[in-house]
């Protein structure tokens, strides 16, 4: 099985260290994950070596590109900075997903998204520290799954505001 982490854009080396750790690793493994995928961006790199081995885990990392889907549709499981956007088009996929804020960001409305989502069911919300309980927690809930997109809520408020109707 594979894990995907994904920072984005940003700067989150809380997190790449957390996913490099041996605790973590050793969860991914007993958990029956073969292959951690990570898109690191701007954040330091200091996982294992690439392509190697380590904890059972083949380590594979980079820092951009283009798009992520084909990650996404590859992945077992995502590990997530809680970006709205990567969040919907994971969820939209049907995908295990763990959403890590990243604290040191000022308006802190990552969390209150990723709660939000955690409490409905759809996901799991995680702080850095308790990462390696998340994957615990992952493998053994049953996941809610996201409503499909429904473009005609949208047309509905802005025709109400319009008038039209």
């Amino acid at each position: 099985m594979q894990a995907f982490v994904t920072v984005g854009s940003t700067k989150f080396d809380d997190l790449i260290d957390t996913v490099a750790s041996e605790d973590f690793l050793t969860r991914l493994s007993a958990n029956g994950y073969t292959r951690l995928v990570v898109q690191y961006g701007k954040s330091k790199l200091r996982l294992p070596f690439q392509g190697e081995t380590s904890h059972g885990v083949e380590i594979i990392a980079w820092q951009f590109k283009p798009s992520l889907s084909e990650e996404y549709l590859a992945a077992d499981l995502v590990i997530s900075h809680a970006g709205s956007g990567t969040i919907l088009e994971v969820l939209r996929l049907n995908k295990r997903l763990i959403v890590v804020a990243n604290e040191t960001l000022l308006d802190n409305h990552q969390r209150e998204l990723a709660d939000a989502l955690s409490t409905q069911g759809h996901l799991v919300s995680s702080t850095v520290s308790s990462l390696p309980q998340a994957l615990e927690s992952i493998a053994t809930m049953k996941v809610v799954p996201f409503p499909p997109f429904d473009g005609s809520k949208f047309a509905r408020i802005l025709d109400e505001e319009m008038g039209f109707i």
